[in-house]
């Protein structure tokens, strides 16, 4: 077992071995790099689900070398912290003076007080967890969410015809798909009220000319997906190859 720098210790091993759900595995070869990449991804596909108050308690879970922290401490947030189960990662954060630390998200949760944050963001997939890690790892973020707390989530799009199987089967540590439908299934289940599923725009770098084109063309297929889906009595919406979530706990 390791202890990590946040005094959490490592009590379960979690299915995900060869790249575990407690680290960041998004970030490209060049990770200074990623900072800029994944500013603006997540500023354009996650900042309306930010607290309003800049003094909202916010946990980032598999934050990596810090990416989301990095964003919501430029916005002005004050009281943010990732965790990451890599201290290689973590060592990258903490030369930007970023609040991560070395932590595993079940366990640190686990110790958290109930009804502590505003804002619980999980930056790696949930399909690296199993179908019953899941429904484990679901309700503990909801008993450590206050009142009104969000929870954002995402997770490989199993709608998507040309991404969908090919996501599941490209990485062994990928259990699982899930769809608009069962990503808001698994959410309700879990006590979660307010739920909004979204796809997540991976075309968000406007300087380039060939954002717009790709934009485009994932438009028009998206539109024939919903077509074609119609036809077998399916009512899908959302094929973007990855698709996130917002889930407050309402009580």
């Amino acid at each position: 077992m390791r202890q990590g720098e946040a005094g959490v210790e490592r009590r379960r091993q979690l299915a995900a071995t060869i790249e575990p759900f407690d680290s960041f595995w998004e970030a490209p070869d060049d990770i200074e790099k990623g900072y800029r990449s994944f500013y603006l991804f997540y500023n354009h596909n996650y900042r309306r689900f930010f607290p309003a108050s800049r003094d909202a308690k916010i946990l980032c879970t598999s934050c990596g070398p810090g990416y989301g922290v990095n964003l919501l401490k430029d916005l002005g947030y004050t009281d943010v912290l990732g965790i990451d189960s890599f201290p290689s990662k973590i060592e990258w954060a903490t030369q930007r003076q970023l609040n991560c630390r070395e932590g595993f998200a079940f366990e640190f949760l686990e110790e958290s007080a109930d009804e502590s944050y505003d804002l619980i963001w999980i930056e790696q997939e949930i399909n690296h967890l199993t179908r019953q890690e899941i429904m484990e790892f679901l309700p503990l973020c909801r008993r450590k969410l206050k009142r009104g707390g969000r929870l954002l989530v995402f997770v490989l799009n199993g709608a998507n015809p040309i991404t969908g199987a090919e996501a599941l089967a490209q990485n062994f540590d990928h259990f699982n798909t899930m769809t608009e439908y069962s990503l808001r299934q698994i959410l309700g289940h879990s006590g979660f009220g307010e739920i909004e599923v979204f796809d997540l725009n991976l075309y968000v770098f406007y300087t380039n000319p060939m954002n717009y084109v790709a934009m485009a063309a994932s438009k028009l297929l998206s539109m024939t997906f919903r077509a074609i889906f119609m036809l077998y009595g399916k009512k899908n919406k959302l094929f973007g190859k990855k698709i996130a979530a917002s889930a407050l706990r309402i009580s």
